[in-house]
């Protein structure tokens, strides 16, 4: 089992940064993959964030009432399950650098496609019978 740490994902519409209201895990805790972690607040409205993988809370890496930025550490843990998490020193170095190079690191949640021709419209047959 590694180290993994989380950072502060970002939450849309162009915020760089989340206050931490409250975690509801606690070092040493066991979580579940998408259980919620812990609660913040930003200039828009007040989430949950849950956890990319199933493991063992290990370190909380800010305080509640800080303030965090989008890429900076939030969570490490043991995780039984890889995930999508990475050593807590690449994340920080790459998202700093990431900001640097006008690139953002904080990552996508999904997938994107990745096709090079446009999605084609379905187009309806017959009207739904009524």
């Amino acid at each position: 089992m590694s180290e993994q740490t989380f950072v502060l994902p970002d939450l849309g519409e162009g915020l760089v940064e989340a206050t931490v209201v409250e975690w509801l895990v606690t070092p040493g805790q066991h979580v579940e993959r998408n259980e919620a972690m812990v609660e913040v607040e930003t200039t828009k409205s007040t989430v949950e964030i849950p956890s990319p993988c199933s493991g063992t809370v290990t370190q909380l890496h800010a305080e509640p009432g800080t303030v965090v930025p989008v890429g900076a550490p939030l969570v490490s843990f043991s995780g039984d399950d890889p995930g999508t998490s990475t050593d807590s020193t690449e994340t920080a170095t790459g998202a700093a650098e990431g900001r640097e190079h006008g690139s953002d690191s904080a990552g996508i949640v999904g997938t994107v496609p990745t096709g090079s021709e446009p999605r084609q419209r379905r187009v309806r047959l017959r009207p739904p019978e009524e």
